[in-house]
């Protein structure tokens, strides 16, 4: 659906976009994740056609976006971090209005996106009376109201109560059912529970992008496995499971009581059942043993270490 090659975007000698290239599928819902200044929404508004790239390309159904901007826009449906909203108007007139610059047919569709965005007990209030989270779903109804294909979603959950933020991801995650979705973020906890896929970019290049469950391999690190036993000290512990192979490494853990080991383990190999058999065959009691795989938190700061330069977003 959309393909991203090479795209390269500065503001005067900062370069907030650096030859990035990607592709998203039809009906994923993709996170650019990354810390403030890291170039998502340069990257958001080139793709949106409301920001020019220095080189490279955008083609979104197989339209280049430098020979026909207002095709790819009629496309896509753009929600900025802070949704563009005339806030003296009445959320129904407001939305009316945007149907007709669009050149649809009001009321029906109006009423169709009220419904999806949950802002139908909203519709006759005035834009600035409403919370932050109701302000973002009128943008999102305002985005949608053309029917577009595909969103894209700058930030979409800042500055919103929890309560509002789960109703926005839960929402965001019902659309991705019937469209393609890109949302920033540089909330981690946001795109473990809304995307499919993960794109993490730093100074304005990506150094990750894979679904969400197997960025641990992508980013070389590994998960670990932490057991508590009696009946041996560590020494003999480690000796044991240091031979076990897909085990990079046995490092000791506090336990006043017990003897306890973090058994570090290669990519994703499945070492447990080897360990328990190793366990049970050398008579020791086992108390415990879990797996503490590698967050989504532990791999965004090992790839974005050093933080962002500049302060292009």
């Amino acid at each position: 659906m959309i393909s991203v090659n090479g795209l390269t975007r500065s503001y005067g000698n900062f370069k907030a976009v650096d030859d990035i290239s990607f592709t998203v599928r039809d009906g994923e819902i993709t996170g650019l994740l990354g810390p403030n200044g890291a170039g998502k929404t340069t990257t958001l508004r080139m793709l949106s056609c409301y920001l020019n790239a220095d080189k490279g390309s955008v083609i979104v159904d197989g339209i280049n976006a430098a020979d026909d901007p207002l095709r790819i826009k009629q496309m896509i449906g753009y929600l900025p971090e802070s949704a563009p909203l005339y806030g003296d108007m009445l959320v129904f007139d407001y939305l009316m209005y945007i149907a007709e610059v669009r050149g649809i047919p009001g009321v029906q569709r109006v009423g169709e996106v009220a419904e999806t965005c949950r802002i139908k007990e909203v519709m006759h209030k005035n834009i600035n009376e409403l919370s932050k989270g109701y302000r973002q779903r009128v943008g999102l109804a305002h985005a949608m109201i053309h029917d577009p294909q595909i969103l894209i979603l700058d930030e979409p959950t800042s500055g919103l109560d929890p309560i509002e933020i789960v109703e926005i991801r839960n929402l965001i995650k019902e659309l991705g059912k019937k469209k393609t979705v890109i949302l920033s973020t540089h909330i981690l906890p946001e795109v473990e529970a809304t995307c499919d896929r993960v794109i993490i970019i730093n100074k304005g290049r990506i150094v990750a992008d894979d679904r969400t469950e197997l960025l641990q391999s992508a980013a070389g690190l590994n998960k670990k496995i932490i057991i508590r036993v009696s009946g041996a000290d560590f020494g003999t512990v480690k000796s044991a499971m240091t031979g076990i192979s897909g085990v990079r490494s046995v490092e000791p853990a506090d336990d006043p009581e017990l003897t306890a080991a973090v058994i570090s383990v290669s990519g994703n190999a499945e070492v447990r059942p080897e360990i328990f058999r190793i366990i049970a065959s050398n008579n020791w009691m086992m108390y415990e043993m879990k797996q503490d795989q590698v967050s989504l938190e532990n791999i965004f700061r090992e790839l974005t270490v050093g933080g962002a330069n500049g302060t292009v977003q």
